[in-house]
């Protein structure tokens, strides 16, 4: 086996300054099975396997550095040629790469040309820092329009010239999204895809992307979504709701609206039908004929008076009918006093709405009449009333927060009452109260939202005239009654941006506790309805 001198220079980093230490050894040539990570190396000769050639070329130095381990986090890897051959430089980054690979026989470097004698080929002299060995032998290839085409089957790549007129080859990579959804890294993504022949694909299960793009578009897709797919900030939403509602009512005074209002009278006794009727009566031996005569009356009850030329009215005796007196006596004060206070909490997304809602669920029953054809029907429908605030943050410069609020408090406010024909509807009536607004305010600061006031005042008078005028006396013939309906609405609502120390972990054993047993214990006798197994009974 041919041995080669080499020069390992070892970069040591002192006081910030670079001091090359130098000594030589005799090493063997580094196959591709070999460790990748090897001290820095500087060859005399470039004798290359896969260059297919066997003159030695002028002596020259190669310096790499290895590359950083854990310990050495403070030294960056550096890959240095100085007045290196092309093929040189491909066979040490190539070695280091763990690329296995083999020379187009159209690329002259390296090639014995008809004289015998090597092709010249360029001398590299370059300083990286910073990069890998993969990166750097692609941007060697770049640099002389040469490229590494990978065989799947057999894994061996094979450096070729590239071809002028030949579009850009397609790479296909799939990238893992840290924070971002899939859906909406597609769309910016395609943003970027100049070519028709590149695509993106979303995997929804594993949130990743599977993209087929040129190498440019790549790198352009891996930047964008390296600025897109970061953490997105969240908003902790405080809101404090607070109801208050105040009925007071006084009734005072004697209605007679029962008596005044609608009085209905009637006069008389009763009422009677008269009826005369003629008779003829013959007496044998008298002669003649003898006429009489008989009247009959017949009385029914009810008012009136009825007149005749004999008795004048009957009857006789006649009554003033009425409904009689109805009066109410009032003397009393109500007063209902309510307080709500709601202090919903929740914890949002940048950009994204929640929705803080503390209510009762209300049915509502929908009747359906029937016709003749069609028989009728009921169904049931429920809506929720109560308290409902939907907020949707979006943090801008400076911690300021953007807020777009829906605020809604809804109640039960009675019954009512419709009759159709010859039926009576009943419905619920609710009361809505809502704001919807958008501010700008700082984190941490409070915002307060009220003016939903509702007043409604209501008084209602009723008296006798003229007698309800006299003093004093007048006090027995008026009835008032006043009542009142204030309502207030306030809403607090505080937005804070949580930042990343506003987390505390927490320690569980939970997934390490087994099951307890959950098996219900038999119960007494006394206490279980099943028959007693007196079989169990100690047997003499």
């Amino acid at each position: 086996m041919k041995r080669t001198t080499v020069l390992i220079a070892c970069m040591l980093s002192v006081g910030g300054a670079s001091l090359p230490w130098l000594h030589s050894q005799d090493v063997q040539p580094m196959t591709s099975g070999e460790s990748q990570v090897q001290p820095a190396v500087a060859e005399s000769s470039t004798p290359s396997a896969q260059s297919q050639t066997g003159t030695e070329e002028p002596t020259s130095s190669v310096a790499i550095s290895p590359q950083p381990t854990p310990s050495q986090t403070t030294n960056q890897q550096v890959i240095e040629f100085a007045s290196a051959p092309l093929t040189a430089v491909i066979d040490n980054l190539a070695r280091l790469a763990g690329i296995n690979y083999i020379l187009d026989y159209k690329v002259p470097y390296g090639q014995v040309g008809p004289d015998g004698q090597p092709a010249p080929q360029p001398m590299l002299t370059v300083r990286w820092e910073g990069v890998t060995p993969e990166q750097a032998l692609l941007a060697v290839l770049n640099n002389y329009d040469l490229q590494l085409v990978m065989d799947p089957k057999t894994q061996i790549a094979r450096i070729t010239k590239k071809d002028p007129a030949a579009p850009d080859p397609l790479f296909t990579k799939v990238i893992q999204l840290k924070y971002a959804g899939v859906s909406n890294m597609i769309t910016a993504v395609q943003t970027v895809l100049t070519d028709k022949r590149s695509r993106v694909v979303a995997d929804i299960r594993t949130a990743q992307l599977i993209v087929t793009a040129t190498e440019k578009e790549l790198a352009a897709v891996e930047e964008l979504i390296d600025r897109l797919d970061t953490p997105t900030r969240q908003v902790l939403i405080e809101a404090h709701i607070i109801e208050t509602g105040r009925n007071p009512e006084s009734i005072k005074g004697i209605d007679w609206a029962g008596t005044l209002e609608g009085q209905a009278f009637s006069f008389g006794n009763a009422t009677m039908n008269v009826s005369n009727s003629l008779t003829t009566l013959t007496v044998p031996g008298l002669g003649g004929a003898r006429y009489s005569r008989s009247t009959s009356a017949e009385f029914y009850t009810g008012a009136g008076l009825a007149l005749n030329t004999r008795s004048g009215f009957t009857p006789d005796i006649g009554f003033l009918n009425a409904q009689g007196l109805n009066a109410v006596l009032s003397m009393l004060n109500k007063d209902n006093e309510t307080r709500v206070i709601s202090t919903p909490r929740a914890v949002t997304l940048d950009n994204q709405p929640a929705e803080l809602s503390v209510t009762r669920t209300y049915p509502i029953f929908q009747i359906t009449p029937g016709t003749v054809n069609v028989a009728g029907g009921s169904q049931v429908q429920y809506t929720n009333v109560g308290t409902v605030l939907i907020v949707t943050p979006r943090i801008s410069a400076n911690d300021y927060i953007w807020l777009h609020l829906r605020p809604e408090v809804s109640s039960w406010a009675g019954i009512a009452k419709r009759v159709v024909g010859d039926q009576t509807y009943e419905a619920d009536i609710f009361d809505f109260r809502r704001i919807e607004t958008q501010v700008l305010i700082p984190s941490g600061n409070t915002l307060v939202m009220g003016g939903l006031i509702s007043d409604a005042m209501g008084n209602q008078y009723t008296k006798v005239p003229l007698l309800g005028d006299l003093p004093l006396i007048g006090l027995a013939f008026r009835h008032e009654s006043k009542s009142a309906s204030r309502k207030n609405l306030l809403i607090f609502v505080t937005p804070t941006i949580v930042k990343d120390n506003d987390f505390r972990p927490t320690s569980t054993d939970f997934l390490n506790t087994p099951m307890p047993d959950i098996s219900a214990k038999e119960p007494s006798f006394w206490d279980s309805a099943k028959p007693y197994d007196w079989s169990d009974l100690p047997k003499y």
